[in-house]
């Protein structure tokens, strides 16, 4: 149990070195695939499954973690997904051939199950609404450091020292989290489930999370976000170098660009939602998206000008996360929330794997066009979506900037639904919520 009040600055970076470990771990796959297949000798046609097995367990075990945090608390969940992330990373040292990765792909997949979500819930848990953008922001601009320095190092390490090396080194940055975590990071002080975990019971819960209101349009949202992306991104790479003789170089620096791109702008993007709303950034953001997806193959005549438009997709991409993740948070209550976050999450990797699996077919077909006009179509309607039928709780704005200058517990507690500790359930042993 942590002891003395912890800086919540500590606990956005102990969230973001989690995020940058567990999506470094994820991303390595892909451009190391090619030196597993010499290594181990593995058929080219199989590598693939050593992604989608990771996706599969990551999709069931998010689904089935999300209770378990709402029941026995969020530092838990965090200490459990942590400490099996970092054996299952260790682990990677001993793969011998096909079986053996697949079998720890899958392990690390469950790990990865009990991490989606539960960084955004801690935030809903611990930071007030009015400055939960902001706390999200930076801990999922995590994601895109993994991209600028994780994914260059590991590569390099792998290059160098064999394909097993940047899964150690992601395991001594998972390792340092459950650290910080077991040894800084407080429970936060909110209600915990009383209801008995059984499969019943979770599943009872996860209809009654869907009768709220917003719910279901949150997720539908959350799934369209993630769909409209795989759409689009998946064959902009072999569109660019169909189209305008891209090189395997120019594609790396294009993603090596957004990477930066992403934490520019997912930090600031929160904050702001903190002031003015996240419905209007969300919305903004995704009406930009869309006119951006939808003039990629007018506009890019030639491959530099692909750059800023990727960019400033990018941009537009990280303005909706953090304050839609944000915004989510508060569409249930506390012993609700691990649920909620982990259905979306899940709903998340759905929309991506979807969208990818179809933005194939529809390259093949008719061409990249039609990704661009399909993907701008998801972003619009999940604009619609949350403009028309998810509500944006009390305490945003200017409204929540002079709540957060009044020292008033109760302040903070009614600036969202079902923030006071309901009856019949149990408080969460630790610490009170703080905010920077």
């Amino acid at each position: 149990m942590t002891r003395g009040k912890t800086h919540p600055y500590l606990i956005v970076f102990a969230l973001w070195l989690l995020v940058f470990a567990s999506s470094s771990q994820t991303m390595i796959i892909s451009p190391i695939l090619p030196q597993v297949r010499v290594e181990l000798g593995i058929a080219e046609a199989a590598l693939g499954t050593l992604v989608s097995v990771y996706s599969l367990m990551l999709g069931i075990f998010a689904v089935l973690s999300g209770p378990v945090s709402d029941t026995f608390g969020r530092r838990r969940m965090l200490l459990m997904g942590t400490g099996t992330m970092t054996v299952a990373l260790v682990l990677h040292w001993f793969v011998a051939g096909y079986l053996s990765f697949l079998a720890l792909r899958t392990f690390a997949g469950v790990a990865g199950g009990m991490l989606s979500g539960v960084a955004v819930s801690y935030v809903g848990d611990y930071f007030p609404y009015n400055r939960r953008g902001w706390a999200i922001g930076w801990i999922m601009s995590g994601s895109a450091f993994g991209q600028i320095i994780g994914i260059p190092l590991g590569v390099l390490l792998a290059g160098e020292l064999g394909f097993r090396t940047p899964f150690i080194v992601f395991a001594l940055a998972m390792g340092l989290t459950f650290l910080l975590i077991w040894a800084k990071i407080p429970q936060p002080d909110v209600a915990l489930s009383m209801e008995r975990l059984t499969v019943r019971g979770a599943v009872r819960r996860y209809v009654e999370i869907i009768r709220r209101p917003g719910v279901v349009p949150g997720a539908v949202s959350y799934f369209l976000m993630f769909l409209g992306v795989g759409l689009y991104v998946v064959y902009l790479p072999t569109w660019l170098e169909q189209s305008m003789g891209a090189t395997a170089r120019d594609i790396a620096s294009l993603f090596f660009l957004a990477g930066f791109a992403n934490v520019l702008a997912g930090p600031q993007a929160g904050a702001l939602s903190d002031r003015i709303g996240r419905k209007v950034v969300v919305i903004l953001s995704s009406a930009g998206l869309s006119v951006v997806m939808l003039t990629t193959t007018v506009v890019v005549r030639q491959m530099w000008v692909a750059y800023p438009l990727f960019f400033a997709m990018m941009v537009l991409v990280a303005m909706r996360l953090s304050p839609f993740s944000a915004l989510l948070t508060a569409l249930v209550e506390d012993d609700r929330r691990g649920s909620l976050m982990s259905l979306a999450v899940a709903l998340g990797h759905v929309g991506f794997s979807l969208g990818a699996g179809v933005s194939g077919l529809l390259y093949a077909d008719v061409g990249y066009r039609s990704n661009t006009a399909i993907g701008a179509a998801s972003v619009l309607l999940m604009a619609v979506i949350v403009w028309r039928l998810i509500p944006e709780p009390r305490g945003t704005g200017a409204a929540a900037v002079l709540a957060a200058a009044v020292p008033s517990t109760t302040a903070l507690e009614t600036a969202v639904p079902g923030r006071a500790p309901a009856a019949g359930r149990r408080p969460e042993e630790g610490h009170g919520r703080g905010a920077p």
